[in-house]
């Protein structure tokens, strides 16, 4: 079983070596009890530590089961030690801050058996020496002998070959000796037991065999395995196969043994737990540079959710902008300046004129370009990386949003608003283009108009706008009224609403400049929510102020009974909430006072495309349906004479009428016969009889008066008010006269006007006239829109970064695409804000840095408190090895402690770093009005707290490393 041939061991001291043993050979039985004396220094001790594999022998081999132990490596031993050997010490070895179920456990645990199987075995082998009542002590809660059958039982629990007893009974008293040598010949019935005594009278009662050793030789053997001293050890019968290798590779792997980090935090825990005052105040010194560290980054993540928030509300105001029609203002300043640097080569003898006006509109005529915008927003909307980068996406359209408010006076219009051209303020032509420049997201001023389209985003909305009354619209034709931080709004909006009378204002500016003494309304007026959510608005499409007469589209905005009717019909406009700006926003994404859905835009687009006027104005893209006559092109006007002239629509109505045909008798009988004039001759297609039927139901023969009415009432009447069905502006006399007309006579006159109305278009296309205007302008007149070609692009980057991205895919797709189709755009806020990240940054890493040399001083010391640790536990290290443990896992065991130390000494700075930000959020409101709330972002704690374990690691690494390389016999020895 276990034999030991000519074993030496050296030792080197100094210049000087020194044998402690001397070619020693025994050979031991399966189950004796073996004793071996002699006087101090003679080699007991190495030996038996040479036996249980805690020292190497210098020379010599060590067989166990007929195996060679020349090749082992330190992974062999350590698992001989753990399955083979079970020590017994003179000073017991238990580790302290273990209970005795725990101390008895470990040596299972480094062979990887079951939680559950390990407390059963452990329990078994403290019952078996009596001490299955005691589980849960601790060592320094119990006696010596008491102490002694726990060690015996960690030797047994593993059920060992071999047990290896160095002077089991030296510590204790005669009979708790003599309980422990009993306990040991019980068990040298089954097991092999080697004991180490100075103690013969102990020796010769319990031992089975006696070898006495005398400066490192067997001088006496009681009962040798034979009559010779050493039995030679038989080799095997044949060479083992690969099957044979590999079979016994597999079997060591298996009784490979391994601590696993669990345990090993377990060991480091308990042992910290001893030291509870020092680990917390070491902790404590770890977490200083955590604190500031979590400081600093909670007071920059402050500051940069401020200035996120103010880049969301910043960016939600000034979108990237992109038009149909663009120009560069940076590239026409800089051809400019070169231009006129270039200018200066003259002379300065004489004064010289300068070609600043012509260079800037042949400047602005080469930078203008035509954006192909349907093409680009297919690309956005194919491109599935936009919708992280941005709040919304905004498709503006030339479709005007007209909005009107009726009241008894009339109907009044409010969107766009007209109230600065009616004050006097400015022309028609400067409030165009101020509400151009107040939809350019307020880059240039205020614009004139109060509704404004809100962004497609409803949780921006919600950070920055809290809803007082009512809620946020759900429908097309629903809208919210935003009011100011105060729950004021400002008597312009009030005015262009019609909440005041704006006809109040009518010529004010006028009249003052004129020295005229007026007076304004400067009365507060209140409002409730109630009559605020009561507000009614009609939205009319641009084609429905114009109806059709005489072949052409007139202009009825002029017709207060028109446009009231209009109105009515137009689609109604709900105010559904009351809006307040958050106070901690700093920008707001409405511009006007009126937020409305995207889609009623959408709605308006559908019902311009299908309005009468439109779908004509398509089908006859050569004539102008305004005045009848044709668009004016390159072809056309070569077809004339050089001497042709283009007129305008209200001479073109003139002249049109001039030049009508004579050939129109054929309407004229049909006129007259509307009329009831007997006298007219038969039409051409109409048949005696139908002629007679018509006037004897006219009554014209008996009523000579009827038929002089019927003309007269002709004369004057609106034929187009008929032919559309419209009685309203008839004269009572009119009416009466509709009113007496017979079904085929309503049909004739209808009949007669739409000749007429075709005669006259026809004549007004082939006059040889030609308009003013185009297809181009017509149809942006009648406010018609394509959704898939916007008139304008507008995209909310969520962040600066998110635009420098949204840029790079724009260039992306210019770089994609034909010099024709590239994109222009206009970047509102540029670097406006962008810098201030990365000042913020660069502060944080100098300060982070400063305070990482704190945590790098701290992790330094975390390391010499481990090495202090190392140099606590030696005793421990020795028992460990002793009982199996290879080095790696006693560098596992104190790397656990400093994961310990260092995961508390993070947890701790962020506990303490969240408790410091409360005064520190009170100082940074007392002192500023800005709202920047310190908070530790919760990814930078948990990172925070792997850095300081990750630190507390690196730094134990040399102390864990100095531990596993310590000899386990000199570990043993320490006190």
């Amino acid at each position: 079983m276990l034999s030991l041939k000519d074993i030496k061991k050296d030792y080197v001291v100094g210049d000087s070596t020194v044998s402690a043993l001397k070619g020693v050979s025994i050979d031991f039985r399966e189950n004796e009890f073996v004793s071996i004396l002699g006087p101090s220094g003679c080699g007991k001790t190495t030996l038996l530590n040479i036996i249980g594999g805690l020292d190497r022998y210098t020379s010599g081999d060590l067989n166990i089961n007929g195996k060679s132990t020349k090749d082992f490596k330190d992974c062999d031993w350590d698992s001989y030690r753990n399955h083979s050997i079970g020590f017994v010490f003179q000073s017991y070895n238990l580790i302290p801050h273990q209970t005795v179920l725990s101390n008895v456990e470990l040596a299972l645990t480094l062979s990887g058996v079951s939680k559950s199987e390990r407390r059963e075995r452990a329990v078994k082998a403290l019952e078996q020496v009596g001490l299955g009542d005691q589980l849960h002590k601790k060592p320094n809660q119990m006696s010596g002998g008491q102490m002694q059958r726990v060690a015996i039982a960690r030797a047994l629990v593993n059920e060992p070959d071999i047990l290896l007893a160095d002077e089991p009974t030296g510590a204790l008293d005669t009979e708790t000796s003599v309980q422990i040598m009993e306990l040991l010949k019980s068990i040298s019935k089954d097991k092999l037991i080697i004991m180490v005594t100075h103690n013969p009278e102990l020796a010769m009662k319990y031992s089975s065999r006696i070898i006495k050793l005398l400066d490192g030789k067997v001088i006496d053997d009681s009962d040798p395995l034979d009559k010779n001293v050493v039995e030679p050890i038989k080799k095997p019968e044949k060479e083992p196969t690969k099957a044979d290798k590999k079979a016994a590779k597999k079997e060591r792997k298996k009784l490979k043994t391994s601590m696993s980090f669990l345990t090993a935090l377990s060991l480091s825990r308990n042992n910290l737990m001893t030291k509870k005052a020092r680990t917390l105040l070491t902790s404590f010194a770890g977490s200083i540079g955590i604190i500031g560290i979590a400081l600093i980054l909670s007071i920059s993540n402050g500051v940069q959710l401020y200035i996120d928030q103010v880049q969301s509300d910043t960016l939600s105001s000034y979108p990237l902008q992109i038009t149909k029609t663009t120009a560069s203002i940076g590239e026409i300043m800089n051809t400019m300046a070169k231009n006129h640097e270039d200018s200066a080569n003259h002379d300065k003898d004489k004064v010289y004129s300068q070609n600043a006006m012509g260079e800037m509109i042949n400047t602005l005529m080469e930078e203008t370009k035509v954006n192909n915008l349907e093409k680009f927003k297919k690309y956005l909307d194919d491109n599935s990386d936009l919708k992280d980068l941005t709040s919304d996406v905004q498709y503006t359209y030339a479709t005007t949003l007209n909005v009107f408010t009726e009241s008894d006076n009339g109907v009044m219009q409010v969107n766009p608003s007209t109230l600065l051209e009616d004050m006097g303020y400015m022309s028609s032509t400067q409030v165009e283009a101020m509400s151009m420049s107040g939809s350019m997201g307020g880059m240039m001023g205020m614009g004139t108009d109060v509704w404004s389209e809100m962004i497609d985003n409803e949780e921006l909305i919600d950070k920055q706008y809290d809803v007082i009354a009512g809620r946020l619209p759900e429908k097309y034709n629903e809208v919210v009224l935003v009011v100011d931080k105060n729950n004021e709004i400002n008597d312009y909006v009030l005015y262009s609403l019609g909440l005041l009378d704006p006809s109040s204002l009518n010529g004010i500016v006028r009249r003052a400049m004129a020295g005229e003494d007026i007076s304004v309304d400067s009365e507060q007026h209140v409002y409730t929510y109630d009559e605020l959510l009561d507000l009614k608005f009609k939205a009319v499409p641009t084609p429905d102020f114009y109806k059709k007469k005489d072949g052409v589209w007139e202009d009825m905005t002029g017709d207060e009974s028109y446009m009231k009717k209009a109105v009515a019909n137009g689609t109604e406009i709900s105010v559904v909430g009351i809006l307040r700006p958050d106070e901690d926003a700093s920008s707001a994404s409405i511009s006007g006072a009126i937020g409305y859905r995207h889609d009623l835009m959408t709605y308006l687009i559908d019902e311009v495309d299908n309005s009468e006027i439109v779908k004509e104005q398509i089908a006859n893209p050569d004539i102008d349906v305004f005045t009848g006559l044709k668009f004016k092109t390159d072809e056309n006007v070569a077809d004339t004479d050089s001497s042709s002239e283009t007129v305008s629509d209200s001479t073109a109505d003139t002249e049109s009428k001039a030049d009508k045909t004579a050939d129109s008798s054929d309407t004229d009988k049909k006129a007259g016969l509307v009329a009831g004039d007997s006298s007219m001759e038969i039409p051409e297609g109409m048949t005696e009889e139908q002629y007679k039927a018509l006037m004897e139901q006219s009554g014209a023969s008996d009523t000579g008066e009827l038929a002089d009415m019927g003309m007269n009432a002709m004369g004057s009447m609106d034929m187009s008010a008929i032919q559309g069905g419209d009685m309203s502006s008839l004269t009572e006399t009119q009416k009466k006269y509709i009113a007496s007309l017979s079904d085929e006579q309503m049909e004739l006159m209808k009949q007669m006007l739409k000749e007429q109305s075709d005669t006259n278009a026809d004549q007004l296309a082939n006059s040889g006239k030609y308009s003013t205007s185009n297809y181009d302008n017509n149809m942006k007149t009648l406010g018609y829109s394509v959704v898939e070609d916007p008139d304008s692009i507008n995209i909310y980057p969520v962040d600066f970064a998110s635009k420098e991205k949204i840029i790079d895919i724009i260039d992306d797709y210019n770089d994609s695409v034909g010099e024709e189709d590239k994109i222009e755009y206009t970047d509102y806020v540029g670097l406006m804000m962008s810098s201030i990240t990365s000042i913020i940054n660069a502060i944080s890493y100098v300060l982070i840095a400063f305070v990482a040399i704190s945590l790098v001083v701290s992790s330094i010391m975390i390391g010499i408190i481990t090495y202090i640790s190392v140099l606590e536990r030696t005793k421990e290290i020795g028992i460990l090895r002793s009982i199996g443990a290879s080095k790696r896992d006693i560098s596992r065991v104190f790397n656990a402690e400093t994961v310990i130390v260092g995961f508390v000494a993070g947890a701790l700075g962020i506990i303490i770093s969240y408790l410091l930000t409360i005064p520190i959020n009170m100082i940074i409101a007392h002192l500023t009005d800005v709202p920047i709330r310190a908070s530790i972002p919760v990814s930078a704690a948990v990172i925070l707290i792997a850095i300081s374990v990750c630190l507390t690691l690196i730094a134990g690494l040399f102390p864990s490393r100095v531990a596993a390389k310590k000899d386990p016999v000199i570990a043993l020895r320490t006190e």
